[in-house]
């Protein structure tokens, strides 16, 4: 079983829920976030997300320049 641990894809295995159960390797992840989400109002996620979007809107353009082979 040890071996299907490390080759699941949570995102898509675990659509419905957990499928490993306590041998979850995020679980330590999800009891974070549902932390967060019980001791967090809504009205305090929504100003987050404005302040990270704001964020994101002023900050410099980040360019990426691709590196090609030397020929």
């Amino acid at each position: 079983m040890d071996a299907n641990i490390n080759n699941i894809n949570c995102a898509e295995a675990c659509v419905k829920g957990c499928v490993l159960g306590d041998q979850c390797p995020n679980k330590e992840y999800a009891e974070a976030a549902n932390e967060f989400i019980n001791s967090t109002s809504l009205d305090q996620m929504l100003a987050m997300a404005e302040e990270a979007i704001r964020k994101k809107r002023t900050a410099p353009p980040q360019w990426i320049i691709p590196e090609f082979p030397e020929s």
